[in-house]
């Protein structure tokens, strides 16, 4: 028989609701394997101020995995069957990719009708390649096509786009194609009626501008998978290694230096330069905007000049920006 709040009289608890069990915390150890196992992984840097949402995001896939402690997902991380597939679940989980059309639009506007040209005499007669690295939902890649056709270039002659992201879930998005309004704050009207036609879901890049992009899922410390690039003649990676440590910049942009053409040009977001990082790329002064390039030939060294030019780099290119 039961008695008052589910207790039977000989002392069972039938009827009860089994307690809840408690919400795991991550301990300063676990905190620290877990971006350790993230930096090796693809660089991502996570430092103590941004702990909380880190915790919150990792218990997120806690949850939909229903396990119950933090070290048995880094468990399934280290060694489980599926961590390939996991890791880029977690990497989704814990980036957030904003973007938007033209963004930085005077760099942009440089290599279109600078670098570009340039660099088309040099090619013979054979395509620029272009890398948009870190595209996030693919607003940039897109805009280089936009741009260079509006300048007319001609896509697959003149030039070739090729854009990736660690993230599955924004490369599903940039291969789809279709954006809200936020994407478009720096998107004049013309360039909307030209280039996009409005879908329930919001506007959907044309046809003839997203066939001339070809997305890759890559995780920029892949080093198989990059060997699939081959060499390039323009790498775009802004606003990207702000999210790296300094030996995971290092790191980078010693890949790109090994993936670009003597020549080729490298173009980081106007928060981001190469001080303290590397002294193989020289400094261009462009009428717009300043970027950096791989030289022609060996460099015997950074000039006196440059650190200094570099740490102003940032706020003249943005006082150029009309």
């Amino acid at each position: 028989m039961a008695t008052e709040g589910g207790a039977r009289s000989d002392g069972s608890l039938a009827g009860r609701r089994p307690p809840t069990p408690a919400e795991p915390t991550m301990g300063d150890a676990e905190f620290r394997m877990f971006t350790a196992l993230l930096r090796r992984h693809c660089g991502l840097h996570f430092g103590a101020e941004s702990r909380y949402l880190f915790e919150r995001r990792v218990l997120r896939r806690v949850r939909e995995l229903e396990l119950t402690s933090y070290a048995a997902y880094h468990l399934l991380l280290r060694a489980g069957s599926g961590r390939e597939q996991e890791l880029a679940r977690l990497v989704d989980e814990l980036t957030i990719n904003e973007t938007y059309f033209f963004r930085e639009r005077a760099q942009l506007v440089a290599l279109v009708t600078e670098i570009l040209p340039e660099l088309r005499a040099q090619r013979g007669g054979r395509p620029v390649s272009i890398w948009s690295a870190g595209c996030a939902s693919g607003e940039e890649p897109y805009s280089v096509v936009m741009l260079a056709r509006e300048a007319g270039f001609v896509p697959g002659v003149d030039f070739r786009v090729y854009a990736s992201d660690i993230s599955q879930r924004m490369l599903r998005r940039a291969r789809e194609g279709v954006y809200r309004e936020a994407s478009f704050r720096e998107t004049e009207p013309a360039l909307r009626e030209r280039y996009f036609t409005p879908v329930p879901q919001g506007l959907r890049v044309s046809g003839d501008v997203k066939q001339h992009v070809d997305f890759i899922h890559l995780n920029l410390f892949d080093g198989s998978k990059l060997a699939l690039l081959g060499i390039l003649d323009v790498i775009l990676c802004r606003n990207v290694i702000i999210y790296f440590d300094a030996p995971e910049k290092r790191r980078v942009i010693d890949t790109f230096h090994e993936k670009l053409r003597p020549g080729g040009y490298l173009l980081l977001g106007h928060s981001e330069s190469l001080i303290n990082l590397s002294d193989a790329f020289e400094l261009r002064h462009l009428r717009r905007d300043l970027v950096y390039r791989r030289p022609l030939g060996p460099r015997l060294g950074a000039e006196p000049w440059q650190a200094a030019a570099e740490a102003l780099a940032g706020a003249d290119a943005r006082e150029l920006v009309p």
